[in-house]
């Protein structure tokens, strides 16, 4: 498997690891839907008025690590990572762009 970045998602969140593991010219296209969001992230958003931005720089939604690899790569890494008792997922693609990290 070819591994191409890997990103811790603590302290600064998607919009400060995530950038660290792409080249210029790339970004991360997340798709919110397919994030796995704990319903405290929601109820933390909707107390503290606190903007979508902020809750994935800040308490990155429950995303702990993301690992990039090549799309036709994907299924082979969501192999290993479950036998291994990761809990993985798809949360988006890696596409041209200048923004390194672009929530949709």
């Amino acid at each position: 498997m070819n591994v191409r970045g890997i990103s811790h998602i603590t302290g600064g969140g998607f919009y400060e690891n995530i950038p660290r593991s792409i080249p210029d010219g790339l970004c991360a296209e997340i798709k919110k839907d397919d994030v796995r969001v704990l319903p405290i992230f929601r109820l933390i958003a909707e107390t503290g008025k606190i903007s979508e931005h902020d809750m994935f720089n800040t308490f990155n939604m429950g995303v702990g690590m993301t690992v990039v690899v090549p799309a036709d790569e994907a299924d082979t890494a969501l192999s290993i990572l479950c036998e291994n008792g990761v809990d993985a997922y798809v949360i988006g693609k890696i596409a041209e762009g200048e923004d390194k990290v672009r929530l949709c």
